[in-house]
């Protein structure tokens, strides 16, 4: 008894924190359609990940703390800003010029699955059991449901757009794997860190690419960065480095299921898309899917959590 009555703070804690990191990321897609219309893909990440990058450091430093200095942890910070951000953000960026920010959702959702058997198969860090199966199962039946199979019919005429956000969800699912590998840190190191080495990498090629000075962005579009870089980016970051250190990787990247219904509904709220009528019976699959991956069969060790 003492262990269970232990353990279920710990537990809704960490669910209250991905279920709200589901809702940052989901609203991110319609962020993104918004932003699009008016600013190319490169630009609006570069802009995004400056702007995001800044603040965790404005953050870090009323807080105390600092940035690493060695260059064998900025190396790191670096490789995990090509997995998280400048390539998978870009592709998405890019793809949703062609989709809807509904379909782009349901395409990215499958990023747990790609984190489940990489993590398997190459660290061997993620055991393969029933429950993590079926919540896999569960989950992606219910994004079938969530979307409907009326959103497929366009993988044929926009495959390029679909492919793009597919290799984003690879992306992200190494860096998912990746990621665990800060847990001496702070979890607001490795997200500023990745942000600024992201801005590095991506501001020079806005310059060169799209000659942001000439552009002439809209205020929805302009607002639509703005809190995709402070809620989207910077806050959710925040929030993913924590719970990749306590939930697991395939944990984590479990929020995807819930960011489905979210980024779906969004889009239909302020984009004008449309719902499936089986969204109900979708969403208690997702649920299910998420407490089947994300429930710990022993309370993990918090790291840095209170930091």
């Amino acid at each position: 008894m003492e262990n269970t009555s232990s353990r279920n703070p710990y537990i809704a804690v960490e669910l209250a924190l991905l279920l709200l990191l589901a809702a940052l990321w989901g609203a991110s897609y319609t962020f993104i359609k918004l932003g699009v219309a008016t600013i190319p893909p490169i630009t609006l990440i570069a802009a995004r990940t400056s702007i995001a990058g800044l603040l965790l450091l404005v953050i870090m430093h009323a807080r105390g703390l600092r940035l690493p200095k060695d260059a064998g942890t900025w190396r790191r910070f670096l490789f995990q800003a090509c997995l998280n951000s400048v390539i998978p953000w870009t592709l998405i960026a890019w793809g949703e010029r062609f989709l809807d920010a509904g379909l782009a959702t349901i395409l990215n959702s499958t990023s747990p699955i790609f984190t489940f058997f990489l993590a398997f198969a190459i660290t061997g860090a993620e055991a393969l059991s029933a429950r993590k199966l079926l919540g896999v199962l569960a989950g992606m039946a219910g994004i079938c449901l969530i979307v409907g199979v009326q959103a497929l019919n366009g993988l044929g005429e926009q495959l390029a757009a679909q492919l793009a956000v597919v290799a984003a969800t690879v992306c992200y699912a190494g860096g998912a794997i990746f990621s665990r590998g800060f847990k001496g840190l702070d979890p607001m190191a490795p997200a500023a860190g990745s942000l600024i080495c992201g801005a590095a990498i991506l501001i020079p090629v806005s310059l060169v690419v799209d000659r942001p000075w000439s552009l002439a962005p809209s205020m929805s579009s302009l607002l639509a960065l703005l809190a995709l870089a402070l809620f989207s980016t910077a806050f959710a970051f925040v929030i993913y480095f924590r719970l990749i250190q306590t939930l697991g990787s395939v944990g984590t990247t479990a929020q995807a299921y819930l960011r489905v219904p979210i980024g779906v509904a969004l889009g239909v709220v302020f984009l004008g898309e449309s719902l499936s009528s089986t969204a109900w019976i979708g969403l208690a699959c997702v649920v299910t899917g998420v407490v089947a991956m994300t429930i710990p069969g022993r309370r993990p060790t918090l790291v840095n959590a209170s930091t």
